[in-house]
């Protein structure tokens, strides 16, 4: 199987000159930036949405989950029990290596096809929506900004209480499990200060969205790519004329 990486790596320049990484930490404020974005016209793939449903019976990685794994983590319905599955990989390292080889090159041939269809569309960029952008660090040397959301940590805090009904201690925990906001604003090109109102908010937006509408990079993108088509078709009529002849 090919994998996304390894497209992406093919195609480097061209692609990277298409691909805007999003990311952000829990309950900064992310899926307020996403909304805003929709709203825009923009196009976004989202990384979890994906995630979710390569795992769904009539996809590929389903077949090859409950082969790996067990019947058991089957629910009446026929979808996959997140919760046992997660139980599983959670408490062993080897698991989870497993679960990750099945679906991340179903995630990323998604996230390819995805890709494509935004390009072909016409969209001058296209936004990849992915929550561990940094953490894992696989993707970023693809994309040609990097954009994070962010809030000062006492707003995180105080958010994530309220939308979760946790304690503070409960909070503190989920927030140190991921890498801190200050510490990836430092790895973006380009942040979002969520930590004001709404509107600040979709101001910063709106002036990132404008930067990247009027950027011409996504032209480059398009003449290579015709070139390149160009080229394979001349090659392909060349090896047809020598073949008849």
């Amino acid at each position: 199987m090919i994998h996304f990486t390894c497209i992406l790596s093919f195609f480097n320049f061209p692609v990277r000159m298409f691909l805007v990484g999003l990311t952000g930490g829990i309950a900064s404020g992310k899926s307020t930036v996403v909304a805003i974005l929709q709203e825009l016209g923009c196009a976004v793939i989202d990384a979890d949405v994906i995630a979710r449903q390569v795992v769904q019976p009539s996809f590929r990685a389903y077949e090859r989950i409950v082969h790996s794994f067990g019947p058991e983590i089957i629910l009446e319905n026929g979808e996959l029990n997140r919760e046992a599955l997660g139980s599983i990989v959670f408490s062993q390292p080897e698991k989870r290596r497993l679960l990750n080889s099945i679906t991340h090159p179903e995630i990323q041939k998604e996230m390819l096809k995805q890709i494509l269809k935004y390009f072909l569309l016409g969209h001058r960029y296209v936004i990849l929506d992915i929550p561990l952008l940094f953490e894992t660090n696989t993707l970023t040397k693809f994309m040609k900004h990097t954009v994070l959301v962010y809030c000062d940590p006492q707003s995180q805090l105080s958010r994530l209480m309220k939308r979760n009904g946790l304690t503070q201690a409960e909070a503190e925990a989920r927030i140190a499990a991921q890498l801190p906001l200050d510490q990836k604003v430092k790895m973006a090109k380009h942040v979002i200060d969520n930590s004001g109102d709404a509107e600040a908010t979709r101001r910063q937006v709106l002036k990132l969205h404008a930067a990247l509408e009027d950027s011409l990079d996504f032209l480059w993108v398009r003449l290579l790519v015709v070139a390149a088509t160009a080229g394979v078709g001349s090659l392909v009529y060349c090896l047809l004329r020598q073949l008849v002849s």
